[in-house]
């Protein structure tokens, strides 16, 4: 769950006096899990059925957006129970799957690079792309650490 703070403020015409008004809500979050398989895949297992795919990664994302308010849309007029996280303000998170984090980054990152970023063989890296194995845990977090270093390094550089 995540706290959101708005700040509003209103003129009230009485000479200069502003007041300030603070509203809050919460808005949940809902994690969406993207897949690669020739193409991307999204899912969320808030919602029971509904996915999405695309060629792209943006793509793949409006769809699941769309099919999610698409599948809410249609559960309000059955008046089907909606799940609690979607009844109400929320927002999507996306969680690539190792795979398709790799695709994603694989024309802008080589293997030789993120081998160096990680720590991880590129045979293995190579591995887990291609879909033979799927890394476990530590050496996904190694992975999305590699990436997040080089953001931080290219945001550095003037």
């Amino acid at each position: 769950m995540n706290d959101i703070f708005f700040t509003i403020f209103v003129n009230k015409q009485v000479g200069v006096n502003i007041k300030n008004y603070k509203i809050s809500f919460i808005m949940e979050k809902v994690k969406v899990i993207i897949v690669w398989n020739k193409n991307y895949g999204a899912y969320t297992e808030a919602l029971s059925g509904c996915v999405a795919a695309d060629e792209t990664l943006q793509g793949v994302k409006d769809g699941i957006r769309s099919a999610i308010e698409m599948h809410l849309e249609t559960m309000r007029e059955d008046k089907d129970e909606i799940p609690e996280i979607l009844n109400g303000a929320y927002e999507l998170t996306f969680e690539l799957d190792s795979r398709a984090l790799l695709h994603y980054y694989e024309g802008v990152i080589t293997r030789t690079g993120l081998s160096r970023l990680t720590g991880i063989n590129e045979k293995q890296l190579g591995h887990y792309a291609q879909g033979v194995r799927s890394p476990r845990k530590k050496q996904r977090e190694k992975i999305i650490n590699g990436i997040h270093q080089l953001g931080k390094e290219l945001l550095e550089m003037d």
